[in-house]
């Protein structure tokens, strides 16, 4: 999924007149869901007189929705839309927009609003070779200091992701895939490693969404048992060799001549 705050296992929870998600696409989009995120901002007290707290709910429930592929690149995000939608001021939807758009999750246009960022070829390109990099040096971190209880919560989360994989629950899928990645951060104390995992996998799930192709197979979860397998015989070389072989898995399944969705989410609500 950006983040601006401190990435922590937390759960949006809804709560007063947010609990009630009207039944038209920013409603459904913008729907809550139970299960835990490590890539989602941690949810904080919502009290309606603090407005920090309102914009901090705004911004999780749009990054949570973006992420999670309900708000499609190039939608616009009306602000009067979204101000109704939450009842609050169009104010506060604009401090929100501007958090997501430092995130890069959105993009703010003058005289036109802001849009669900929508990445280039290039851009997507450039965020993978990111993660390789990034990702392969976590990889080679974490099996130098690999203990049994990491390895059985990594266990327990790749049970999830087959479960949502198992059930066709994509937006669980989606959401369970790329915290992977962030829960081996997490569970290696580093917190800054998390926080930036976290906004590149953000970045890395519009790409997927406007490339990928339809008829890729979804292999992710299996090759995330993989990598757990090889961390807890800590075999450094092969984890290493595995963690990249999946990322460029996951860059070769995108189509990238492919048309981008767009969706304009004030014709959507009319």
């Amino acid at each position: 999924m950006g983040r601006g705050a401190r990435l922590d296992r937390g759960r949006l929870l809804p709560c007063g007149h947010h609990e009630q998600i009207v039944n038209t696409f920013l409603g459904e989009a913008l729907g809550f869901r139970s299960t835990k995120s490590v890539y989602t901002f941690i949810r904080r007290g919502y009290h309606g007189r603090m407005e920090t707290s309102t914009t901090s709910f705004i911004v999780e429930s749009l990054t949570k929705a973006i992420v999670e592929h309900r708000l499609h690149p190039g939608t616009k995000l009306a602000e009067q839309k979204l101000a109704d939608h939450f009842g609050v001021s169009r104010t506060l939807v604009r401090q929100a927009l501007f958090q997501l758009s430092q995130n890069r999750l959105i993009r703010l246009e003058p005289a036109r609003g802001a849009f669900v960022a929508a990445p280039s070829v290039n851009e997507a390109k450039q965020v993978f070779a990111v993660r390789r990099m990034l990702e392969a040096e976590m990889t080679r971190a974490f099996v130098r200091e690999v203990t049994p209880a990491k390895i059985r919560a990594l266990r327990e989360h790749v049970a999830r992701e087959k479960a949502a994989v198992d059930q066709a629950d994509v937006p669980g899928r989606t959401e369970l895939l790329g915290d992977f990645h962030v829960r081996m951060a997490e569970l290696m104390g580093n917190e800054v490693l998390a926080q930036l995992l976290g906004e590149l996998i953000s970045r890395c799930a519009l790409a997927t969404l406007m490339y990928q192709s339809a008829s890729a197979a979804e292999h992710s979860h299996e090759e995330h048992g993989e990598i757990v397998k090889a961390l807890a015989a800590k075999d450094e070389a092969r984890a290493v060799q595995l963690m990249s072989e999946h990322l460029l898995h996951v860059e070769e399944s995108l189509t990238f001549d492919r048309k981008p969705p767009v969706n304009d989410l004030s014709l959507a609500l009319s």
